[in-house]
């Protein structure tokens, strides 16, 4: 179902999804590896009465890939009216094909020409999704105040429609200006990365409004201890809930045989695979040191490229192809001879919890990993190394010997790590908001 609101000459498109379909990480957010119409996870809930508080959610666009956030969302559809705001990011424009692509795309959505797919959902399980125009900055006074009147003015109308005021989530910093600007029974923070420092963004942009948005919000969860600390800076405590995982669906590198040998059939075995952006948190000396310890094979890197250090094409081994579907994954999982995120130590990596982690120990196969504050907790699951001599020499290893038994016993943990008990945790956190809110004193949900 579409419809089409316009109020005073601005216009947005909203419709109730069966989903969109887009080409391919985040990580969270800012991977787009590929469509969330993708996914082979098990199935929304069926439809039932619905009494909850209506959700309002700001993040990235839906079904363009599988975020965290989307991940959890999916698993609250059919338990209250859920609204769904596609934004737009902070990053200074390029002249290159994919701000390009992007911008065509925004303008597609803007005019209400996203392509859909039919999926198995069933559509009164569907978000309302709306594109509210954005002016594509939020540099400036001017720039703020432009998408604070055009969203705020836009979104009014649609919540009128909700049964009641509705709890808003929102993932991005940039939502700072609109809290107050409509009816709400509270507002929840998602922080899932410190935008204030990830490549490529508007870092100062995205600091100074995370500082105005911290202590307006009544609660605030966070996909690490690195985050929560970091709130912690700005005045608030906050909840810890760490990303899930599917398992089921990443078993299928374990259960069933390779299935892209077609694909990739030109590339010299063993296959050392990552998958995810591939942008300027790639280590290049990890990955030279890789390529240098490796006799024979390849380093498959798998994904959208966002900037990424130019050197990465001319390292030997190395070879870039583009994302793949998110149902495919689990293939190149089972193709794979070892998984690996070569990433370098840097402010973003240390704030961040890639989802790629818990879904390469799902698949079975060895799993050489940055020493990061979110890896280190899964060192007795996989090969965690602190340079990349000893990343390299752990990889050629893994070739060698496969996933030690050890490891495989350490990843029994994950079936209590899965995206349903995670989005059972957010849902009871959302309901407290609801409950507790008070216009005049925000309250925090405590750690």
């Amino acid at each position: 179902m579409r419809f089409y609101v316009r109020i005073a000459g601005i216009g947005y498109a909203a419709r109730r999804v069966e989903s969109v379909r887009t080409s391919s990480e985040s990580s969270g957010g800012p991977m787009g590896l590929s469509p969330l119409a993708d996914q082979q996870e098990s199935q929304p809930p069926a439809p039932q009465a619905i009494s909850a508080a209506p959700l309002l959610v700001f993040s990235d666009d839906w079904g363009r890939h599988p975020s965290s956030s989307q991940h959890l969302v999916t698993r609250l559809l059919g338990q209250r009216p859920i609204v769904w705001i596609n934004t737009i990011g902070t990053r200074p424009p390029r002249l290159d094909t994919e701000t390009a692509r992007r911008v065509i795309e925004k303008f597609r959505q803007w005019t209400g020409g996203v392509a859909r797919t039919k999926t198995a959902w069933r559509a009164d399980t569907q978000p309302v999704v709306l594109n509210p125009r954005m002016w594509p900055s939020f540099g400036s006074r001017g720039s703020r105040a432009l998408n604070r009147w055009l969203l705020s003015t836009a979104l009014r109308t649609v919540i009128a429609q909700l049964p009641s005021p509705p709890v808003v989530l929102t993932t991005l910093p940039i939502t700072a200006d609109l809290v107050g600007t409509f009816p709400s029974r509270g507002w929840l923070y998602y922080c899932v990365d410190d935008f204030a420092t990830w490549p490529g963004y508007d870092g100062e942009t995205m600091r100074a409004m995370e500082a105005k948005l911290v202590p307006r919000v009544d609660a605030v969860v966070t996909v690490s201890e690195t985050l929560a600390d970091h709130i912690a800076r700005l005045g608030r405590s906050s909840e810890l809930l760490t990303h899930g995982v599917d398992v089921a669906h990443w078993s299928k590198a374990v259960n069933e045989p390779p299935m892209l040998t077609q694909q990739y059939a030109d590339l010299a075995r063993p296959l050392v695979v990552f998958w995810g952006g591939i942008d300027r948190r790639m280590d290049i000396d990890l990955l030279r040191a890789m390529a240098n310890g490796m006799k024979t094979g390849t380093i498959l890197l798998v994904g959208p490229q966002d900037n990424p250090d130019p050197q990465i094409v001319n390292i030997p081994r190395v070879v870039v192809r583009p994302a793949v579907p998110y149902s495919q994954l689990p293939a190149i999982g089972a193709t794979a001879d070892v998984l690996v995120m070569p990433y370098a130590d840097l402010p973003a990596t240390r704030a961040m919890q890639p989802l790629k982690l818990k879904e390469y120990l799902a698949t079975g196969k060895p799993v050489v990993v940055r020493a990061l504050p979110s890896t280190r907790p899964w060192a007795s699951a996989c090969d965690v190394c602190e340079d990349p001599s000893s990343f390299a020499a752990a990889v050629l290893a893994r070739i060698e010997s496969g996933t030690p038994s050890e490891q495989r016993t350490a990843r029994g943990a994950l079936h209590d790590e899965t995206w349903d008990v995670k989005a059972q945790k957010l849902s009871a956190w959302i309901d407290r908001v609801a409950a507790v809110r008070s216009s005049s004193h925000p309250t925090a949900v405590s750690r």
